[in-house]
């Protein structure tokens, strides 16, 4: 039987000579290596077609190329290889390549007293591109963490100080009725309000390592009230405790975490948003930060 060549329609010329920025796939599943496990990720791959005349780009050689995620542990030397293989397989046609990957970061945690450990979730973008020959890559991670209102707890402590004014006005300050006051709900009427908030880091990376653990690590300690998984009442007394000693406004998260990434050899550059979900308002608090590569 005579073989036939299959048709290529996409390499069929442009008939309106027209180049284009960006041309690929979103929400390619693909299989990657981090941290000594397998971790399912989202890849978003795409090439510019610099060459207006021909009609499309052979997208199904940037999928092979994501084949590469499954061999070797997720760093930028590998992303730079795959995106010049997506450049090689088109060569003539695209002179920019891009390469997104969207994936949780599972992270055990162990809880503040007790030995009870549980996981958590950090979503993370990784960002890579080689565009007129530079590689570039941008690692962004959410760090959710709790945050305690300076404001309120100075107004809560003013209410209980003038509820001991009117309680013990006409009684003698004895330490076992001071103390026994201290922890009834007629001595302690007001606490401050708490939230959960979030970190949103974007980082630009130099060097050959992608430490997404380390800039996690060095985020939490900076923020110094990091949400919690498994507890039992001490963790959650220790908690209380850790939250009390470390007020904060969003402003105040936002000058920690960026003090804090100054100090991170690896980071050429980020942007740091803070969003503190309020609970005495409707509407969240945010502040912003930056240090430009």
């Amino acid at each position: 039987m005579t073989s036939l060549s299959l048709p290529d329609v996409a390499a069929q010329s442009n008939q309106q000579a027209l180049p284009l920025d960006w041309v690929g796939m979103n929400g390619i599943a693909v299989a990657l290596q981090l941290d000594g496990r397998t971790v399912t990720a989202f890849a978003d791959a795409g090439v510019s077609l610099d060459d207006g005349a021909s009609r499309g780009i052979h997208m199904s050689r940037l999928y092979l190329a994501l084949e590469a995620l499954e061999q070797q542990p997720l760093s930028p030397p590998l992303l730079r290889h795959i995106l010049r293989s997506f450049l090689l397989s088109h060569t003539g046609l695209s002179n920019n390549a891009y390469l997104r990957l969207t994936f949780d970061h599972l992270l055990k945690r162990s809880a503040l007293i007790s030995p009870l450990a549980g996981w958590k979730r950090y979503p993370v973008t990784v960002d890579a591109k080689l565009e007129d020959e530079m590689f570039h890559v941008e690692l962004s991670v959410n760090v959710p963490y709790s945050s305690t209102c300076p404001c309120s707890a100075a107004l809560a402590r003013q209410l209980i100080q003038e509820q001991f004014d009117r309680d013990f006005a006409h009684r003698p300050l004895d330490r076992c009725g001071i103390r026994q006051w201290l922890g009834s709900s007629d001595g302690i009427v007001a606490t401050p309000h708490s939230q959960r908030s979030m970190a949103r880091l974007q980082v630009r990376l130099a060097g050959e390592a992608l430490n997404l653990t380390g800039l996690i690590d060095a985020a939490e300690a900076a923020l110094g009230t990091a949400v919690q998984t498994a507890v039992k009442r001490a963790d959650e007394q220790a908690f209380a405790l850790a939250n009390g000693q470390n007020l904060m406004f969003c402003e105040d998260a936002a000058r920690r975490l960026h003090l804090a990434l100054m100090q991170i050899e690896e980071v050429l550059g980020f942007s740091v948003r803070v969003e503190h979900a309020e609970s005495l308002h409707a509407h969240d608090a945010v502040a912003v930060t930056q240090h430009r590569w």
